[in-house]
């Protein structure tokens, strides 16, 4: 058993320190950087409703304002690739456990692998032809959760969830916890950008998580929402279009500062 999973591991090493994925990974941050600028000038349109204050401010908004451009189709294709190779990249990273071997850390890399995964489908799915809404999604998985017993505590333990995934966003753009997955120093205008960026989407998957425990307490799944649900209900608040332009912002930080991870990223 032990040499099986010493092979396994031999395995997953060699591939992922193959020049193939590497860079596949390191393109897939940079997709995750254009992707987050798509989302923050989205954010900002339904903040002050210019451009019709139209579109969805999440990754299938972002899939579909990419796909809608000349060079649709190529950024489309070089998003299915380089988050497949990420994916690929955090499954050896899961099983090798080389930045950190303790069980969270492994943890992660699986639950980022799943994550990274699914963009690369939902990539594939525009150029398809068949992109489908964040939204729906939510809602749908919601509505699937509340038909279950004990329904409203597997969506408020979603929520919870969130809630602890913006709580640990916050914590690491603070304290510059994301430094420790760079070779080196990005540079002043990359830690800055980081900052910022991580707690701007901290702030965003906090009001999800509300979202989701509203809807557990209600009963009702409609209530449950994604990120494009959440930055709008912050353009609701007082002052929401000066609140939702921060974040927006912010989200765009956390584009550039992918880029620099692109460069920078422990592989």
């Amino acid at each position: 058993m032990t040499d099986a999973k010493n092979s396994a591991r031999e395995a997953a090493r060699e591939v992922g320190d193959h020049g193939i994925v590497e860079k596949g990974a390191r393109l897939g941050f940079a997709m995750s950087g254009l992707i987050h600028l798509l989302i923050g000038w989205i954010a900002l349109k339904i903040a002050w409703g210019f451009g019709g204050g139209s579109g969805a401010a999440d990754k299938s908004g972002a899939l579909a304002t990419a796909a809608g451009g000349t060079t649709g189709p190529f950024l489309l294709w070089l998003a299915v690739l380089g988050f497949a190779l990420l994916a690929l990249w955090e499954l050896t990273e899961a099983v090798v456990g080389r930045h950190g071997s303790e069980v969270v850390d492994r943890a992660k890399a699986a639950g980022k692998a799943v994550m990274y995964a699914f963009f690369a489908w939902s990539a594939l799915g525009f150029i398809r032809g068949a992109g489908g809404s964040d939204e729906q999604k939510t809602d749908s998985f919601t509505a699937t959760l509340m038909s279950n017993p004990g329904g409203r505590i597997l969506v408020g333990l979603v929520g919870a969830g969130v809630l602890a995934a913006a709580g640990y966003h916050v914590w690491k753009g603070w304290t510059k916890g994301f430094l420790d997955e760079l070779e080196g120093h990005p540079g002043a205008w990359a830690v800055q950008s980081g900052r910022v960026g991580y707690i701007a989407k901290g702030v965003a998957l906090a009001v999800a998580g509300l979202l989701f425990v509203g809807a557990a307490l209600s009963s009702r799944a409609s209530e449950a929402g994604g990120l494009d649900a959440a930055l709008k209900e912050l353009r609701d608040q007082p002052f929401g279009p000066y609140l939702l332009t921060v974040v927006a912002f912010g989200i765009a930080a956390y584009g550039l500062y992918s880029f620099a991870k692109a460069r920078h990223a422990k592989l």
